[in-house]
């Protein structure tokens, strides 16, 4: 389905930002182990330091390297909700770079259910992208390729086309399980009771 698969490596190899779909609104992202990439998507959106980035990926596998080992509550989430609309948010390991996660020592994490998502993150290396929404701060998420095109026109080296396979609109519930205790920090499109 992609057309431009060696064009998004290269770019994402040479520290681009891309803006691509998901199952929830447009993402913005870019290689996590390139810190200056990293700061770029922090430029564009004119997003604060202390917000940090969240790791997405096609695979719950390809994301667990990242964060030590995830309490049962997670687990259980994680195979309730992923691909989904749920961002888990639990404690980051080492391979977490302190510059994507604002120094925190958590991390958020998702698998999102969308197959054009899915594609980029099976071709780049490593699968995994440092995300956050393609808007500028403050500003509404973009939930079309159009409103992508108006937000990130210039701003993201590439905007990849989301081949009819379209944004719901409604961002990801947001919940963090620490020492096995649930906390939302955000109801979004999936409702977690507490």
């Amino acid at each position: 389905m992609l057309e431009n698969k060696n064009e998004i490596i290269k770019c994402l190899n040479e520290g681009g930002v891309i803006a691509y779909v998901t199952d929830t609104v447009w993402g913005l992202g870019c290689l996590p182990d390139n810190e200056q990439a990293v700061k770029k998507i922090y430029e564009i959106k004119k997003r604060e330091a202390q917000k940090p980035l969240i790791l997405m990926s096609n695979e719950i596998y390809n994301l667990l390297d990242y964060v030590k080992p995830i309490p049962k509550i997670g687990q259980k989430l994680i195979k309730e909700f992923f691909p989904g609309a749920l961002t888990i948010v639990t404690d980051k390991s080492e391979k977490t770079p302190d510059y994507i996660t604002s120094n925190l020592s958590t991390v958020g994490i998702r698998v999102p259910d969308n197959i054009v998502f899915q594609e980029i993150c099976s071709i780049i290396p490593g699968h995994v992208l440092a995300t956050t929404s393609a808007n500028l701060s403050h500003q509404p998420s973009a939930k079309t390729y159009e409103q992508a095109l108006e937000n990130m026109n210039g701003l993201a080296d590439i905007i990849i086309p989301d081949y009819g396979y379209l944004a719901k609109g409604l961002e990801s519930t947001v919940c963090g399980v620490m020492n096995n205790e649930l906390r939302i920090f955000r109801q979004g499109a999936i409702i977690i009771n507490q």
